[in-house]
């Protein structure tokens, strides 16, 4: 029904104005008597066999959404009903912020992807605290937190420590965000000093509160080899708990899509199925890398069950979609469930 009926119809509108309709659509479900019950009949299912601990957490499924469906903290309980097994929310600043002129979210059906340059447009830290605190969520959040653009690099960390410290009692994990391409010079964060000193502070803040939040790393699939080497090593000696592998790519290499009208989209960070063999690598490779000590959650091109299922060979430890769930729709998670599910007892 979702690929014959419902896909066709969004997809008569623009990606960002159908992103707010599907969104809006979920929100209204939760004031219709019996609503979400039929959602998570139609759409969930539990399987004990996938459950597992990470980060010192008990994950009911290793599926999960990536940064950037649910902005700013408000859908996080609806999208549950989907049968996700945990969601990023974000990315958020510490500042609002408006990202970039639209148009900035484009569809290349012929490629199954999604081209973006949001920018990051967030309303901010504070209003996502606001959304956790009256709405408790019942699912395990994530949070994917940055900088403001406004911010110099050399001052970036203090972003990411606010982010940390307001909302370190209402999440259950955080991703640092540093490889962002649709923000101009936040990629030069994913090396060097400023990448450790960003470390040092989110870290010094968790060092000084009750509880232990697992702090993670978001790597581009377009950084070198030695690149991603230096960011392992320091993640290992630092105590970073693990690496989102990987964030959307510069690259147009090998797509269908006209060559004009992928310019005409822009610089912004192409993601979905021609992401998938090169997020895969980079999975295989930090595993391998990392002797199996860091925690990977795959994110990127994941477009099938079959996929999944590599992305977790390949030694990841979760999984997460977002171009691939706006392609097969809200039974995605459903889907790649019932097929690691089968894979397992084989």
């Amino acid at each position: 029904m979702y690929k014959l009926l419902i896909r066709p119809l969004l997809f008569l509108f623009n990606p960002e104005k159908a992103h707010k309709i599907a969104l809006g659509a979920l929100r209204v479900a939760r004031y219709i008597p019996g609503a979400r019950f039929l959602i998570r009949l139609c759409c969930k299912k539990r399987s004990k066999s996938l459950e597992r601990e990470l980060f010192g957490i008990k994950f009911p499924n290793p599926v999960g959404i990536s940064a950037g469906l649910d902005k700013n903290g408000e859908y996080y309980n609806d999208l549950a009903s989907l049968g996700f097994g945990f969601i990023e929310i974000g990315s958020l600043t510490p500042l609002p912020q408006s990202g970039n002129p639209a148009p900035r979210l484009f569809r290349l059906p012929k490629d199954r992807a999604l081209i973006n340059r949001m920018g990051i447009n967030n309303t901010g830290v504070k209003a996502a605290l606001n959304h956790l605190k009256k709405d408790n969520p019942r699912i395990i959040v994530g949070a994917n937190i940055t900088k403001n653009t406004t911010t110099p690099n050399s001052e970036a960390y203090k972003d990411y420590v606010r982010c940390v410290s307001l909302l370190y009692d209402f999440v259950d994990f955080f991703v640092l965000n540093v490889s962002c391409p649709n923000v101009k010079d936040l990629q030069q964060l994913q090396v060097g000093d400023m990448l450790s000193q960003i470390i040092d502070a989110v870290l010094e803040v968790r060092r000084y509160s009750e509880d232990s939040r697992p702090i993670l790393l978001k790597v581009s699939p377009d950084i070198t080899r030695e690149q991603i080497d230096e960011i392992i090593h320091l993640c290992l000696i630092n105590g970073i708990d693990g690496i989102v592998a990987t964030n959307t790519t510069h690259s147009r290499d090998g797509l269908k899509t006209p060559e004009k009208q992928v310019e005409a989209c822009g610089e912004g960070g192409l993601s979905g199925a021609p992401l998938f063999e090169k997020s895969l690598e980079m999975v295989k490779y930090i595993h391998e890398k990392s002797n199996g000590l860091l925690p990977i959650i795959a994110s990127g091109g994941i477009m099938s069950p079959q996929q999944a299922a590599a992305m977790l060979d390949a030694g990841a430890s979760l999984v997460e979609v977002y171009t691939g769930f706006i392609y097969e729709g809200p039974r995605f998670a459903k889907r790649i469930i019932r097929y690691l599910k089968k894979k397992a007892r084989q």
